[in-house]
């Protein structure tokens, strides 16, 4: 078996990228998936993008991505001093969407929005039925980001997994992602599939944001790495 591990909204939380770093180090992942939000939220976000660059396999981009990158709100331009033209160009040009077969299971791989709309566990099924069925294709499983929640859920149309954040994450304000054991390829073999919930240091990376008094929406970026709770 092969093993796959998937990483997403990082969020510019230094702390949490660097604990993710020493708890993936053991696991022997053969391949790392970044699903979207290299940048955004924390006051790291050239430290984080260049942290998925350095030691992510294949790239997917997710709407703080493309945001940022493409300049698309003003009151961002935070983030574009620290990142720099190089690095936003290649967040703008990330790809939305990939697919991959894992023993015999066609998976649909992207961030969340703005492929989709925000998609949750507790959604209805006849709702989150539909990203199975994109363009008229099928597919049997969807690994995703965006909500910042980790969860697998079953459905009549396959199996939905989602990557939890890195860095921001809601609901328990731990580092969370998604590890899968698979065959690679279309031949029918075992999956196993486990959620990484890795602790970090959220009060250094609270205080790193109460130094950086130019942070967008800081008060909410500290309340959330440090309880949990959405706040902006």
């Amino acid at each position: 078996m092969r093993r796959y591990l998937f990483l997403a909204d990082f969020h510019g939380n230094v702390p949490a990228t660097l604990a993710m770093e020493k708890a993936i180090a053991p696991l022997g992942a053969q391949e790392i998936w970044f699903l979207g939000d290299a940048v955004g939220k924390g006051p790291g976000s050239r430290t984080t993008c260049d942290w998925v660059r350095a030691h992510c396999d294949h790239f997917l981009g997710g709407n703080w991505d493309y945001g940022i990158g493409g300049k698309e709100y003003p009151a961002d331009d935070y983030y574009w001093n620290q990142l720099g033209p190089e690095r936003m160009a290649w967040l703008n040009g990330l790809p939305r969407e990939a697919e991959l077969w894992l023993s015999g299971i066609r998976f649909r791989l992207y961030h969340g929005r703005p492929v989709e709309d925000l998609m949750t566990v507790d959604m209805d099924k006849s709702v989150l039925s539909a990203a199975f069925h994109p363009r008229g294709e099928h597919f049997g499983g969807i690994i995703f980001a965006d909500s910042h929640r980790p969860f697998f859920r079953t459905l009549n149309d396959g199996y939905m997994m989602n990557t939890g954040s890195v860095g921001n994450s809601m609901g328990v304000p731990r580092a969370h992602a998604l590890v899968v054991d698979a065959e690679p390829g279309r031949a029918p073999g075992p999956l196993v599939c486990s959620i990484l919930s890795v602790p970090y240091d959220n009060e250094a990376a609270a205080e790193l944001a109460r130094q950086d008094p130019g942070l967008p929406f800081r008060d909410a970026y500290i309340t959330e790495v440090l309880t949990g709770v959405y706040s902006r």
